[in-house]
């Protein structure tokens, strides 16, 4: 009877220290989730604001501008413009 009675003591810890062990590793991997989720919406803000940086470094009225003021381009007169018709 002894005998029994200190086997299902150590079945009853073994177990309590399961349930303990599990406990922290679910509490561990929640942490680990929901560090990982603000993450992953910092970095869509981020990708939002890149895009949108990338649409006004690309806007067609910037790139005309810099190429009038630092390149000192100007579109052609209609005499310089050539058209050139392909054969269908």
């Amino acid at each position: 009877m002894l005998r029994v009675d200190a086997l299902l003591v150590i079945v009853v810890v073994a177990s309590a220290l399961g349930v303990v062990a599990a406990q922290h590793q679910a509490r561990k991997l929640h942490t680990d989730l929901e560090r990982d989720q603000a993450r992953m919406r910092q970095l869509e803000v981020e990708w939002g604001q890149l895009q949108l940086e990338q649409s006004t470094w690309a806007a067609h009225v910037r790139i005309e501008k810099i190429a009038r003021e630092r390149l000192r381009m100007q579109p052609p007169g209609a005499d310089r413009i050539l058209i050139v018709e392909g054969s269908p």
